[in-house]
C-alpha cells in the first residue's frame, strides 16, 4: 500500500526538532497535559499580528498610522504581563511600532494575501501554513513574516528559516506563480531583512522537512503500536526549557533551566 502523506506545519516541525517530548505532549497525548500560563511576549506578538491583519480589511485610503494604532487598542490583551503599569507601557510600544511601520508602508493596493493559508504536497508530505502577508512587487510574489521578538533578525535568519522556505514553496504551488523572495519585518527595530531563494535552496529545505516529518511520523506510528513513549520521544533539555508550556511535567527540563517570569522575553 502507498504510504500516507504526512501533514506538517512549520510549528510542528520546529517542535519536533526542539524537543520530541514537547512534540508528544503538544500533538499526541490525550488528554493533553496541562499547560503553563500565558506569556506576555506571545500576547504582544498576537496583538500586533491581529492589528496588521485587520488593517488590510480596511479600504486602502483608511490604512493610516492612526488607524493601525486604534486597531492595537481594539485587539489588546493584558495576558501574561506583570501589572497595569507594564501593560500600559507595552501597549504604548505596540502602538508606536505599528504606527511607524504603517507610516513607511508602500502598498498602494491590496496585498495578494493576508493571513493566507497555503500548502504544497510532495511524494512524502503535505507542508502547509498561514503566511502573514503575500505582496506582489514588480511582478514577483514576496513572503512577508512579521516579527516582534526582543532579538534583532539577521540575513542568516531569513536564509535558514525552514518556515519561510515552506511558505515560499507553498505560495508558489497554491498561487501557481514562482515565489523566491522572503522577508522578515522586525517591528521593534523597523528592520526588514530579506533573502532571495533559488530552486536548489528551496529543494534543500524541502528535503530536510521531509526527513524531519518522517522521523516524527515513524516515532508516532511506533508509539501507537505500543512503543515506549520515553524512548521514542525523549526530552532535549536546554535553556529553552525555561519557556516550555509543559515545564511542570518535565523533571529534566526543570533541572536544565530556571523558572522565569511570564514577561521575561519582552523587548527591553
Amino acid at each position: 500500500m502507498p504510504r500516507k502523506l504526512v501533514k506538517v506545519t512549520p510549528s510542528r516541525l520546529s517542535c519536533w526538532l526542539d524537543c520530541p517530548r514537547r512534540y508528544r505532549m503538544t500533538y499526541l497525548d490525550r488528554p493533553q497535559p496541562s499547560r503553563g500560563g500565558a506569556w506576555a511576549h506571545s500576547t504582544l506578538g498576537a496583538v500586533v499580528h491581529n492589528a496588521l491583519r485587520a488593517l488590510f480589511d480596511l479600504p486602502v485610503a483608511s490604512r493610516t498610522p492612526e488607524s493601525a494604532a486604534r486597531l492595537v487598542d481594539r485587539h489588546w490583551s493584558g495576558e501574561g504581563f506583570r501589572d497595569a503599569e507594564q501593560i500600559e507601557r507595552y501597549r504604548g510600544r505596540a502602538r508606536q511600532w505599528v504606527t511607524n511601520y504603517v507610516a513607511d508602508l508602500d502598498i498602494p493596493e491590496d496585498p495578494v494575501g493576508v493571513e493566507r493559508w497555503v500548502s504544497v504536497p510532495t511524494t512524502r508530505i503535505v507542508a502547509e501554513g498561514r503566511v502573514d502577508r503575500i505582496d506582489e512587487r514588480e511582478g514577483q510574489l514576496v513572503v512577508v513574516d512579521y516579527k516582534t521578538g526582543r532579538h534583532a533578525v539577521t540575513e542568516d535568519d531569513a536564509r535558514s528559516s525552514q518556515a519561510l522556505a515552506l511558505y515560499a514553496l507553498a505560495v508558489g504551488r497554491t498561487l501557481r506563480r514562482p515565489c523566491w523572495r522572503v522577508e522578515l519585518h522586525h517591528l521593534p527595530s523597523g528592520n526588514v531583512i530579506a533573502w532571495e531563494h533559488s530552486q536548489p535552496s528551496l529543494q534543500r529545505h524541502l528535503k530536510r522537512m521531509e526527513e524531519t516529518a518522517q522521523d516524527a511520523s515513524s516515532a508516532t506510528e511506533e508509539l501507537l503500536a505500543g512503543g515506549d513513549a520515553e524512548r521514542l520521544f525523549p526530552p532535549n533539555p536546554s535553556a529553552r526549557c525555561s519557556y516550555c508550556d509543559f515545564r511542570r511535567h518535565c523533571p529534566e527540563g526543570q533541572l536544565a533551566a530556571p523558572d522565569v517570569e511570564p514577561w521575561a522575553l519582552l523587548v527591553p
